[in-house]
């Protein structure tokens, strides 16, 4: 019997499998800048005008959430921007955090996700306020629900328009306020939309949940323009958390310094604020925070 045909047969559908660590392309916004730049385990469209992406996409599974690497804190240039990223240098001592947009906690399943999330190109900057409580409790909830579901479709980015304020050599734009649109496609289709500003969120969740219309409107993005028009249209008019299992309020963000962890040391640098020592906790040899480094 000749088994080549099988064996043909087989190498291409191995060929044709999608890998682990693949991002699915078909729920991509358009970008309006046209640099688009795709790591293995998120896809962005990065400003250069604002030296940060003006949105982050990437799938969230389950199985993507067992915590197999701890974070690597090595934050640099992203060689992939044609144009050049941001630098760590632009953030150093502006009393921002550098934000992450695919958050670090997401790509806890492996080493190369854990390091893609540290490239500057998915850094944007955060009011620490904002950054260490409300949008840190909403990426525990995206989590939560990614479990739950099996799989989701996340997009967050800034609000950039009309924003004057830089910070940094390379001008980074300082947004208003924040963005993430979560999307379950694994049954019946449904999606949130979150808008934040960028300082202490004390209200509600629900107070913060806003339509994708509204999204395309500040933004001028067009969201996930490969789904069916009928399906795009009704889930990206909907402004409820209908379908979604949540708690209705944020924790409180009062005490905004990070947790310790294991080998960490409180930052020896002391704020320009107040002149005491900063609160931060780090891993970095130097004894500096990602603040004062």
């Amino acid at each position: 019997m000749n088994f080549l045909p099988k064996i043909a047969a087989c190498l291409l559908l191995c060929l044709m499998a999608k890998p682990a660590t693949a991002q699915d392309n078909r729920y991509l916004p358009k970008s309006t800048t046209g640099q688009i730049v795709k790591h293995a385990n998120y896809i962005l469209s990065y400003s250069e005008k604002h030296e940060q992406p003006e949105w982050v996409a990437y799938e969230l599974t389950s199985t993507e959430l067992t915590k197999r690497v701890s974070r690597t804190d090595d934050f640099r240039p992203d060689p992939a921007v044609k144009t050049g990223s941001a630098s760590l240098a632009d953030y150093k001592g502006k009393g921002y955090d550098r934000g992450h947009l695919f958050p670090a906690a997401d790509g806890c399943f492996s080493k190369q996700a854990m390091t893609e999330s540290f490239y500057m190109s998915n850094m944007s900057p955060q009011a620490p306020e904002l950054n260490r409580g409300a949008w840190k409790n909403l990426e525990e909830q995206v989590r939560k629900w990614a479990k739950k579901e099996g799989k989701i479709y996340v997009v967050t980015g800034p609000i950039l328009s009309g924003q004057n304020k830089k910070i940094g050599k390379n001008g980074v734009t300082v947004p208003s306020k924040y963005y993430k649109i979560v999307y379950d496609l694994t049954n019946t289709p449904k999606c949130v939309a979150f808008l934040m500003p960028n300082g202490k969120c004390a209200k509600p969740r629900s107070s913060y949940v806003v339509s994708i219309d509204k999204l395309e409107a500040l933004t001028g993005i067009d969201f996930f323009p490969a789904l069916p028009d009928a399906v795009e249209n009704r889930m990206e008019a909907q402004s409820t958390m209908s379908g979604w299992t949540t708690s209705t309020t944020f924790s409180s963000s009062k005490k905004t310094t990070p947790a310790k962890r294991a080998g960490s040391v409180r930052c020896k640098a002391k704020t320009k604020k107040t002149g005491n020592r900063c609160k931060n906790m780090t891993k970095n040899p130097k004894g500096l925070c990602h603040v004062h480094d």
